[in-house]
């Protein structure tokens, strides 16, 4: 069983004002940022050893580990039919390993920023939050980064204790990111609590109640803009309480969003939008009651789709060098 926590609302490319970021962000073809993103990581990576101090770049290549980990090698390996289940775990296995990479580059880069850091994973309750209180709210896309690429790692394998240990503390980050920076992204935090309380047991600090708000919180901030949040919704809360009708009304959002209004984010919500649009051909995985086609099956968009996840897996099946940095944190 996984723990389906942080699979898309992670892409919110907004990152650094590069011209990297600005292509990525304004892209409506996902194939080709797949193909291109590996080629820029590498770039990063190598200039990063040469000045391990330059904590902007390290922050564009932790999070761009991730994004691309989320984006083009475990979205596209969820939806992989249950006849290449060995290629799914292949490649949910690399996600993990670039998104324990990409969390690594963004911890060193704090421990450079904040000495003493890394203590915060042996710290108790209070020294821990000492330690978040020198985070500046500029540095809020470390925590957001670094705590979502561990979580995701850890959404991939939840029998991985020594990730799992880690929990309260990466939930204690997301609660100092949200207060240094709640608006953050358009509203990225909020999606992120959306995927976390509905899914994290409530040992481990998921709690049901809350996710109403978020969500609420989440469309608010975005304006709307954002197909995200509705499939986080639908994902998190619809599935697990077997409401089809809600799972198909968020979804239906999700696809009314159109990707041309917000050019800023029109990769984002391209990648979004298709997965809408698979969990909505395949609800017969998760309803009993999904006989047949929705309303907003679109057979042009499921083609487009195939095509350019088949093109996308030979992205991630093409050589991709991932640097120096180990998965130390």
């Amino acid at each position: 069983m996984r723990v389906n926590i942080v699979l898309l609302p992670l892409i919110i490319l907004t990152v650094s004002s590069c011209s990297v970021s600005k292509i990525a962000m304004r892209s409506d073809d996902p194939e080709f940022i797949g193909k291109f993103l590996p080629g820029v990581i590498e770039k990063d990576e190598k200039k990063l050893v040469k000045t391990p101090h330059d904590t902007a770049l390290a922050l564009e290549t932790g999070s761009f580990y991730v994004m691309y980990a989320n984006a083009f090698v475990q979205g596209p390996a969820e939806m992989l039919p249950v006849e290449r289940y060995e290629e799914k775990e292949s490649k949910l296995a690399e996600a993990k390993t670039l998104y324990l990479k990409g969390a690594a580059v963004l911890a060193q880069a704090l421990e450079r920023k904040y000495p003493g850091f890394g203590r915060i994973w042996s710290a108790d309750g209070e020294n821990k939050a000492a330690i978040l209180a020198q985070i500046k709210a500029d540095d809020a896309p470390f925590l957001y980064w670094n705590a979502g690429g561990t979580l995701s790692a850890y959404a991939i394998n939840p029998f991985d204790f020594e990730l799992g240990q880690k929990i309260p503390t990466l939930k204690a980050m997301i609660d100092r990111a949200y207060a240094l920076d709640p608006n953050f992204n358009m509203g990225a935090l909020d999606d992120f609590y959306i995927l976390f309380y509905a899914s994290m047991p409530d040992a481990l600090g998921g709690d049901k109640s809350k996710v109403p708000e978020h969500f609420r919180l989440a469309v608010e901030k975005s304006g709307g803009r954002l197909a995200g949040p509705y499939v986080s919704y639908a994902q998190s809360v619809t599935i697990p309480a077997q409401d089809y009708a809600a799972f198909q009304e968020n979804l239906g959002k999700a696809l009314a969003i159109d990707v041309n209004k917000d050019k800023d984010n029109r990769l984002v919500n391209t990648i979004n939008r298709r997965k809408a649009q698979y969990l909505l051909d395949n609800a017969i995985l998760f309803f009993a009651e999904a006989g047949g086609e929705t309303d907003w099956i679109d057979d042009g968009e499921r083609a487009e789709d195939e095509e350019w996840f088949d093109g996308d897996e030979e992205a991630v099946d093409g050589e991709f060098v991932y640097g120096e940095h180990s998965q130390r944190e």
